[in-house]
């Protein structure tokens, strides 16, 4: 029968065959009501065996007039009916909410976080919930009335960029299991996804120049003397020998040396001072591995690609937004 629709229906009208029953939209924004025309149900396997039953009990009961055949070919048809009632009420007047997405280096596992609301006061059992790409459904949740229940559903990153969320599909066979309700939800929700850093990449990029405020990080060769700690002077210059002989319950205070006409290390990490015949991912994949590396040794660092040019700093905004505009250049994308 499929075959024959195939054949003789023409693409165009099975596709808007499909879409009218099926309602493929696009992204759904905001939060999802599972309305009546959202919700589908057909009969499972188990369903058709169980119809298949019916019919064979009416049929024995009609030729052999067996007033109890009657009775219980009744009871099962409306065991059925009360089954595809609530079927479809264990899935409609849903609400969906995208939750959050966290970034990810590319080739990593994309989490998403999905939440399924029930306004309702009746509570919801045996959810499957997944991608429609995974086929089987892997996960599976309650509801309870007045409630909502999140999930996590996860998906490859092949490559840097926005991964968006796959379609998803959230179905149901309770309470009987003899009809499969289902519904399709295509959530506003990406995962942003970072190049992959780069394995064995070379040391980064720092440059020796002259201390403003005679401080000295690298050449240690013009040692002035012992002065008093200084808030933001570094821990490998305290005097600790010094320190050591102090005793604070006399008034001793903490000591650093202090260099004259040092020089400190700067870290650029330019990505147009990069050789060009390098490739595009390759550097931003070099890149990704510096500002790994410099906020794991906490050195500030200056950030430049394109038309950006960030200021010398650490921590995770600024390594996030380092990310983020690597994750995004070239891509026609916002950094």
């Amino acid at each position: 029968m499929a075959a024959l629709l195939t054949r003789f229906i023409p693409a165009a009208v099975r596709a808007k065959a499909d879409t009218w029953l099926f309602q493929k939209r696009g992204v759904d924004p905001g939060e999802t009501y599972l309305a009546q025309r959202r919700v589908f149900i057909l009969p499972s396997g188990a369903g058709m065996g169980f119809a298949a039953l019916i019919l064979t009990l009416l049929i024995g009961s009609i030729n052999y007039s067996l007033g109890l055949g009657f009775a219980l070919t009744f009871t099962m048809g409306t065991c059925a009916i009360v089954d595809i009632v609530l079927t479809y009420k264990n899935l409609a007047h849903l609400h969906l909410r995208p939750g959050r997405a966290q970034p990810v280096f590319a080739g990593e596992v994309a989490q998403f976080e999905l939440h399924v609301v029930n306004r309702t006061r009746l509570d919801r059992y045996a959810l499957w919930i997944d991608f429609i790409e995974a086929g089987q459904a892997r996960h599976v949740l309650d509801a309870a009335a007045g409630a909502s229940s999140a999930v996590t559903l996860s998906a490859p990153s092949l490559e840097r960029g926005w991964l968006a969320a796959p379609r998803i599909r959230l179905s149901t066979r309770f309470p009987l299991g003899l009809l499969r309700a289902w519904s399709y939800w295509q959530p506003d929700l990406s995962a942003l996804v970072y190049p992959f850093p780069e394995e064995n990449a070379p040391p980064l990029p720092m440059s020796g120049v002259e201390s403003a405020d005679g401080h000295g990080h690298a050449g240690h060769d013009d040692f002035a003397g012992i002065r008093s700690y200084q808030p933001g002077d570094p821990m490998r210059h305290m005097a600790w020998r010094q320190i050591a002989r102090l005793d604070p319950a006399d008034g001793g205070q903490l000591v650093t040396k202090h260099f004259e006409g040092g020089a400190i290390d700067e870290l650029v990490l330019d990505f147009n001072a990069m050789p060009t015949f390098m490739n595009l991912e390759l550097r931003l994949s070099r890149m990704t591995r510096w500002v790994l590396e410099a906020e794991q040794r906490t050195l500030p660092y200056a950030f430049r690609i394109g038309a950006l040019d960030f200021e010398a700093s650490s921590g995770e905004a600024h390594q996030a937004a380092c990310l983020r505009a690597l994750a995004l250049h070239g891509l026609g994308e916002g950094a």
